[in-house]
């Protein structure tokens, strides 16, 4: 080190008067008082040999070291860090700060977007089915008579429907999604650019039917209009509890609220997860009812796994 550095050697320390104008340009030498065992290296001068070998005199040298200024003000600048096989991995930490504020906020944003879009439909579609239901039953008991008959037939296939909608997205995601449709499921299984993504289209897909249903169940009477309009409203249903926990709760695309304090809920989320880990074949590909696919493939242990990694990330965000 001292062969690659200017230095001198004196029994006293150097006055400043006495460097050079050129080393007087960088910044206050370094002093470092050394033994003369350390000073007699065969790197140093023969004069410094021998002050350090006379016993007349003191058995301490100090020797001043003046730094490069240059080197030094590139070191606080551009810091480096080096991995343990010396190679140079130059890491920018302002670059780095800045692009995950950039993240961050731009995850903000995609997050409000989608919050919006879910509340205003949500609301819209609630309002709406809560005015048909309210308008179909009034309009039907208009001559005082109470058809029992059609209003049972009409919420046991609103509750029918709801159920039977999670066996299909089971079906439809395993035999179709993940099948002939990949190219635009796939979307879903990849990190999301924007609010949106492709496979958002099978929401659309599906409320077609809901719309065409409870549309003709409500402008006209009878049993069949009436298991028509339930069957709608169940489909309605299904796709808003849909929404809220797959989007929501699983892939947190907007806050739900209390609900991600529901324990079979957060079994749900958790069974969601390992679908999208694919250490069970894809399974579970139904929704509500994935702990129980996971539990017939031997996948328990798994599931209890995962719910205590969202738990403790859960609690490790709230703190």
């Amino acid at each position: 080190m001292a062969a690659g550095l200017p230095a001198a050697a004196s029994p006293k320390p150097v006055a400043a008067s006495k460097l050079s104008p050129a080393l007087l340009l960088h910044k206050p030498a370094v002093s470092f008082s050394l033994s003369q065992q350390s000073l007699c290296a065969p790197s140093l001068t023969k004069s410094c040999r021998h002050y350090c070998s006379s016993r007349k005199r003191a058995r301490l040298c100090t020797v001043y070291f003046v730094l490069d200024e240059r080197k030094e003000t590139a070191a606080v600048e551009s810091p480096s860090y080096e991995s343990s096989d010396d190679s140079s991995v130059k890491i920018e930490p302002v670059l780095i700060s800045s692009r995950m504020a950039e993240r961050l906020a731009k995850k903000k944003s995609e997050r409000f977007t989608y919050l919006v879009a879910a509340v205003m439909s949500s609301f819209g579609i609630t309002s709406m089915a809560i005015m048909a239901v309210y308008y179909r039953f009034s309009w039907q008991m208009e001559g005082g008579e109470v058809l029992l008959s059609e209003m049972f037939g009409t919420f046991a296939l609103s509750v029918g429907a709801a159920v039977g909608m999670e066996f299909w997205a089971r079906w439809a995601h395993r035999a179709l999604w993940h099948a002939s449709l990949w190219h635009m499921h796939e979307s879903h299984h990849r990190p999301r650019e924007g609010p949106f993504e492709l496979n958002d289209v099978f929401a659309i897909i599906n409320a077609v039917p809901a719309i065409a249903l409870l549309s003709y169940g409500f402008f006209h009477k009878g049993l069949v209009p009436g298991l028509c309009f339930g069957a709608g409203l169940g489909i309605t249903v299904f796709g808003m509890a849909y929404m809220f926990v797959h989007d929501g709760l699983v892939h947190k695309r907007f806050p739900v609220g209390p609900i991600a304090n529901v324990p079979y809920l957060r079994r749900v989320a958790a069974a969601h997860q390992l679908h999208h880990s694919d250490k069970f074949n894809g399974v579970p590909y139904g929704l509500f009812l994935g702990p129980k696919e996971l539990e017939e493939v031997g996948g328990m242990e798994e599931l209890e796994k995962e719910i205590n990694r969202r738990r403790k990330s859960y609690r490790e965000s709230l703190s």
